[in-house]
């Protein structure tokens, strides 16, 4: 006799990435060199004045104890400076602001804390995926939005909750976007507050990607007025800081909703662990040159990378913000999919990507591309592409390889 499934993992679909992942390994295992874009992963070190306040505060036997589920004091007091410093928004480190365990662990505990079975919540499509299944995992059904540049999101939210039963009681912002990159201005947030107001929704913000930028410093909901009666925000240390196994992160914003997942979390941990919280309030309050130095970096790898793509022949839009390209699949592999187009691409030109459909169904037609590998190893992986797009026939590509 099979075993039934259980209820909420029955509500999952298959892993998209792990068909890649799979691949992949397969590759290295047999001694291929393979560029991996795929995963959103840094490869840059912790900065040293981090790690060494953590190998400081590790010699203190004090500091080997339980934690704080909702964070330490002297780090919910850091995020509340940074948003201060960074965005002129004041908060009360007692009540609006609470540590997590990186924003996925937010945002799927806030989903368990406020989310009823049968709840609505509307979301855009594509997202990253713990956007819409930390609810659905909560026993909530999602409303996708299709979101695409151009897109007018508070519209489409709109239409989307005229026709949902029972009306919406969330909706997901992601700016800047991960996948698409895609970024808001305040104006933007001043429209989804109003919303939400109109509609009896609360707003769950995820801004983890708020510090890698190339034009302007993207904004803060909570700098709209009105903000904390709706919103809750998630940032993180993993992407600003280069800190990604740490498992750092925030919730900042609407008292009820910051109340409410750290009642949960107080069931759920102990908080990180205390050293590792001392070294984030360390890297949040000390010189922020290294923020700077990472985000040229990642300008300087997404100059590689788009130029490149675009002189061989793949139209690629270069992003605003974000460790991330989020290109279209070139037409003569339309009819793939992007799993279909991301094995290829792996299997004929040793380069990993992430498929759009990983991040819902409305982005299938795109790969992601992660700024992860060094300048050189980019600029491989372009010679990787074009000599796989020549391959296919694509001209641009063909006369990129005859001029080299």
């Amino acid at each position: 006799m099979k075993a039934p499934e259980f209820h909420k993992t029955r509500r999952l679909p298959p892993y998209v990435f792990a068909e890649v992942n799979k691949m992949k390994a397969a590759a290295r295992a047999a001694k291929r060199d393979i560029i991996d874009l795929g995963m959103g992963n840094p490869d840059t070190p912790t900065p040293r004045h981090i790690v060494d306040k953590l190998v400081e505060t590790v010699q203190d036997g004090r500091t080997h104890r339980y934690s704080q589920s909702k964070g330490i004091p002297g780090l919910r007091r850091a995020l509340a400076k940074y948003y201060q410093r960074r965005f002129g928004v004041q908060l009360d480190p007692e009540s609006e602001v609470c540590v997590t365990l990186g924003s996925k662990e937010g945002l799927a505990n806030l989903a368990q804390a406020i989310t009823a079975p049968g709840d609505t919540i509307l979301c855009p499509n594509p997202s990253y995926p713990i956007h819409a299944f930390g609810f659905i995992i909560a026993g909530a059904s999602i409303r996708h939005v299709p979101f695409t540049s151009g897109t007018d999101l508070i519209r489409a939210f709109a239409r989307a909750s005229e026709h949902s039963v029972p009306p919406p009681t969330a909706m997901i912002l992601n700016f800047p976007s991960n996948p698409t990159a895609e970024v808001c201005d305040l104006d933007f947030y001043k429209e989804a507050v109003a919303f939400a107001k109109s509609r009896d929704m609360f707003i769950l913000s995820d801004i983890a990607y708020s510090e890698i930028y190339f034009d302007a410093p993207p904004p803060s909901i909570l700098q709209v007025e009105g903000g904390f009666d709706v919103a809750i925000e998630f940032s993180s240390m993993s992407k600003t800081y280069s800190m990604p196994g740490w498992r750092i992160g925030f919730a900042a914003g609407n008292k009820r909703l910051v109340g409410a997942l750290a009642q949960v979390k107080s069931y759920l941990d102990y908080g990180a662990f205390t050293p590792i919280q001392v070294a984030a309030a360390a890297a949040l309050n000390g010189p922020q040159d290294c923020v700077e130095e990472l985000r040229q970096l990642y300008r300087e790898r997404r100059e590689i990378l788009v130029d490149g793509l675009n002189k061989a022949g793949w139209a690629v839009p270069r992003p605003p913000a974000t460790m991330f390209c989020w290109a279209p699949i070139p037409p003569r592999f339309a009819h793939l999919g992007s799993l279909g187009f991301s094995k290829l691409l792996l299997e004929e030109a040793d380069v990993a990507v992430a498929p759009g459909l990983g991040f819902g169904e409305y982005g299938d037609g795109h790969v992601r591309l992660a700024l992860v590998e060094n300048k050189h190893r980019l600029r491989q992986a372009v010679r990787n592409i074009r000599g796989f797009l020549a391959k296919h026939g694509e001209p641009a590509a063909l006369r990129d390889l005859d001029a080299a």
